[in-house]
């Protein structure tokens, strides 16, 4: 028999997460791997090569071993990463992520995503309350492909040939 509980947290609908792509400039993954069947994996090659984002990788265990995902280095923590992060997208489990909240908030980012599958409202709780913006149970990928024409580049049929170019204002 499967529990099901009921969701309290109300996330951002649609013009709120493309604001909070478009306002975002550096990308902190957490839980990135360098397995290649991983989505953190699939979600970092396509945030660099079909994004304008500064991608940094988060990972304590690959950090002391092979140190570079996609030939960019990892760190051990987000406190190590040597930029502002705006937003730290997160692939680890939900009993995971109220400290990664609390972490992110102490390194000053204004958003808190966590990806498809992962949900918490006591960890949505606790990004608001120290002032981040949060987006659970989403793709960053899916959306940044959404929102600029490219989820067919994401792995969709949309079912639309369309000879456009995504344009990337600077």
């Amino acid at each position: 028999m499967t529990v099901v509980t009921e969701r309290k947290w109300v996330g951002p609908g649609a013009v709120e997460r493309l604001k909070i792509l478009q306002d975002t400039k550096t990308i902190a993954i957490v839980g990135a791997s360098d397995k290649l069947e991983r989505a953190s994996y699939f979600v970092a090659t396509y945030l660099l090569s079909s994004s304008t984002y500064d991608v940094y990788f988060v990972n304590p265990i690959l950090a002391g071993k092979s140190g570079t995902i996609l030939g960019h280095p990892v760190y051990a923590s987000l406190a190590d990463i040597p930029v502002e992060i705006d937003m730290v997208d997160v692939f680890r489990r939900p009993d995971d992520t109220p400290e990664i909240a609390k972490e992110a908030a102490e390194i000053g980012a204004k958003y808190f995503w966590l990806q498809l599958g992962i949900w918490s409202d006591e960890a949505a709780e606790v990004a608001e309350d120290l002032g981040l913006q949060v987006v659970m149970d989403r793709c960053v990928k899916i959306e940044h492909a959404r929102f600029h024409g490219g989820l067919n580049l994401a792995g969709f049929n949309t079912g639309e040939i369309s000879s456009k170019r995504q344009r990337i204002d600077a």
